[in-house]
């Protein structure tokens, strides 16, 4: 077996790679089934099902592989598949039923496999592949595929990929600022992507958060990111306004501020475990304004009690400006019913009496300010 040259192997030789970076979580004990599930539901293998089953195996780009003993390679070895698990994973999946139906059982995941005409099942015997002695060796042609490429991956699994790079790199002085240049990316965003695999690495080692536990399905790795590059996430985790500036490193948080992280990433992304959905509905607005509940004490202490940051970011406003936002919108309000009077047929009246509650708020309202109009007119 000879490395940096394609040759074609069978299937039943090629392994998934459990350190892909799409697989969000830890995946290195999880069985064949479960990340085939995980790559199914996030990975658009449908498509690629329907594609191959049509076609036949388009065997014009090999896989990218590396042996698990790459210093005394053999022709029968097992290969990890660093580059084409989503083709893979395809290839498995309509070569094999009875690996359907053991993930259709135990991952309670539906799966259509397409009906395949026999003439096209013998392209799924064999691929090419090009042999590499490690990860490293395939990381700049990879990177560059899946984050600036023709077949990006999530910003998640950008992170994960530029964030074991720097790791496995850093003996050999392998910064980010060269990674960001191998894979045509910049500089800053890999820089805060990798801060940010620090602080959910950290959140893990500690068990204050899992991948896994957030409420919602999408896991929006970008929301995190770009949450610690702003002043008030870095005061409340106790993170120096230099942090970022420089490489980064692991266990960023202070001890004394594991509590706050752990607060942060569940206002962030939920805790199904705890039955808590994410108080941030979208990066925009929601990241800044939960970044000003953050910054003052008052604010965050209503959303820990009622978690509804429209409730806690309603309390970081002046006074002055709360009450001034409250009148015209309850202006508009009232303006919106008189707009739909004409649907109201006389035939309920508790909506008679809600009306009258409005009325005789609005005179208290209206009265309270004449006065203090008027005293405010005499004392010029």
């Amino acid at each position: 077996m000879e490395f940096r040259k394609t040759t074609k192997v069978p299937v039943e030789q090629l392994r998934l790679d459990r350190l892909n970076p799409r697989l969000i979580g830890e995946a290195e004990n999880a069985s064949d089934e479960a990340i085939i599930a995980r790559l199914y539901r996030a990975a658009e293998i449908d498509e690629l099902l329907q594609s191959i089953s049509a076609n036949g195996y388009l065997d014009i780009e090999p896989m990218v592989c590396m042996p698990p003993h790459p210093k005394n390679p053999s022709l029968d070895d097992e290969l990890i598949v660093l580059e084409g698990n989503r083709r893979l994973v395809a290839l498995r999946l309509l070569r094999d039923r009875d690996l359907v139906n053991r993930i259709k059982s135990s991952e309670r995941l539906s799966i259509t496999i397409p009906s395949v005409d026999d003439a096209l099942r013998a392209t799924f015997d064999h691929v090419s592949v090009y042999l590499v002695e490690s990860r490293e060796e395939a990381r700049s042609f990879i990177g560059f595929k899946h984050i600036n490429g023709p077949a990006k991956w999530d910003a998640y699994a950008k992170a994960k990929f530029a964030a074991e790079w720097y790791k496995t790199g850093k003996p050999d002085g392998i910064g980010l600022e060269a990674i960001a240049r191998a894979i045509g990316d910049r500089h800053d965003t890999i820089k805060r992507m990798v801060s940010a695999i620090y602080v959910l690495d950290q959140a893990a080692d500690q068990g204050l958060f899992d991948i896994d536990d957030r409420h919602t399905k999408r896991f929006n790795f970008s929301h995190l990111y770009t949450a610690l590059a702003r002043s008030q996430y870095m005061d409340y985790l106790g993170l120096e306004s230099t942090w970022a500036r420089y490489d980064p490193s692991p266990n960023p948080i202070p001890p004394n501020k594991l509590d706050e992280l752990r607060e942060i990433l569940v206002w962030i992304y939920g805790s199904k475990k705890d039955d808590l959905p994410p108080v941030i509905q979208s990066q925009n607005p929601d990241i800044k304004r939960l970044g000003e509940v953050l910054a003052r004490t008052e604010s965050w202490h209503v959303l820990k009690v009622t978690r509804n940051l429209d409730e806690a970011h309603a309390s970081t406003e002046s006074v002055d400006k709360r009450f001034t936002t409250s009148l015209i919108r309850a202006r508009e309000a009232v303006q919106d019913a008189a707009n739909s009077l004409r649907a109201y047929d006389g035939q309920d009246p508790s909506l008679l009496d809600i009306a009258e509650d409005v009325k005789e708020t609005a005179n208290i309202v209206w009265s309270t300010m004449s006065k203090k109009r008027r005293e405010a007119t005499a004392a010029e």
